[in-house]
């Protein structure tokens, strides 16, 4: 049975889940987003991946500042909608909102929940280590990400997986359960099981210090580091490269043999010593420069070894 769906996102994540739900023939009756971000050198306005989405099948777009008002409210009321889906959307819903659907607020959240609730749950899973992760569909409620989960999906999380590759399988299995979610609850047969009150972990934003490397630390963190914050932000080292420090993004890692001051450059392969073994670099990107391979980099840089990175 088709349903009356408004759907809230934002980034580029949540846009197969969006294309998904239109494609099983549910009614999106609107799209929530967040407002046009100003970008480019002219400082543009450039609406959401989600808003953009929306327009190309001529839903209608929402991008209020804030939904805890009154006039809020009752526009998102008059919708009549059956269900909310929210993906990534950015804001969170006051009571008045999640209590408006008559089926409810359905969130896909990319973590096993009740672990890494919060922004940032696929860099964080990354950076902790965590040999799998995945995503869930649960029926919102006013805390951070606390609602019951109906359904999950698992993924191994590989050694070398980047913050990048887990986002791109995670948002297409999320497109899909999301759709198999809202199958089942047009029948009546979504259930929900309450969050167990252990194994609770939350994901804060990434903040622009987590992203420099410190190469006294162990080299199996910082490879973690390095994937985990990769391709955005970008782990990023200095060094100096003839005109003073330059500011370098590591993309690519992986483990190696190798050990000295931490912060050295072992050989013409990108091995650094770190404060336990070594990691050796395999794509890095120069600040306004393309990603490129670590190798290159190093004899268009003419670094040797024996030089430090900051």
């Amino acid at each position: 049975m088709s349903l009356r769906i408004v759907f809230m996102g934002t980034p580029d994540f949540a846009v197969p889940v969006l294309a998904e739900i239109i494609g099983q023939g549910h009614e999106v009756v609107a799209v929530y987003t967040r407002a046009p971000a100003q970008s480019g050198r002219g400082l543009a306005e450039r609406p959401s991946p989600v808003h953009a989405m929306a327009e190309r099948f001529g839903i209608p777009v929402f991008t209020p500042q804030t939904l805890r008002t009154d006039e809020a409210t009752e526009t998102f009321v008059s919708l009549e909608a059956d269900a909310a889906v929210v993906v990534a959307y950015g804001m969170l819903l006051p009571k008045a909102i999640l209590d408006a659907p008559e089926l409810g607020c359905l969130n896909l959240h990319a973590s096993l929940l009740p672990r890494w609730r919060g922004a940032a749950p696929i860099q964080r899973a990354i950076m902790a280590g965590d040999a799998e992760t995945g995503v869930a569909v649960m029926k919102m409620e006013e805390g951070l990400d606390t609602g019951p989960v109906a359904m999950v999906e698992r993924v191994t999380i590989g050694q070398e997986t980047t913050a990048g590759e887990l986002h791109d399988t995670l948002s297409r299995l999320g497109a899909d359960l999301m759709a198999r979610a809202l199958a089942a609850l047009s029948r009546g047969a979504l259930n929900f099981v309450p969050q167990p009150e252990d194994g609770v972990t939350y994901a804060k934003k990434i903040t622009n210090a987590e992203a420099r490397i410190d190469w006294s630390r162990p080299a199996g963190e910082l490879h973690n580091q390095i994937r985990g914050l990769s391709p955005f932000p970008g782990a990023y080292f200095e060094v100096d490269l003839g005109k003073g420090p330059e500011r370098v993004r590591a993309l690519r890692s992986t483990p190696a043999e190798g050990q000295g001051a931490p912060g050295t450059l072992l050989d013409s392969q990108f091995t650094v010593a770190c404060g336990d073994g070594a990691i050796r670099l395999l794509q890095v990107q120069r600040a306004g420069k393309g990603a490129m391979n670590a190798e290159d980099f190093l004899r268009g840089a003419r670094l040797a070894p024996g030089a430090v990175l900051a």
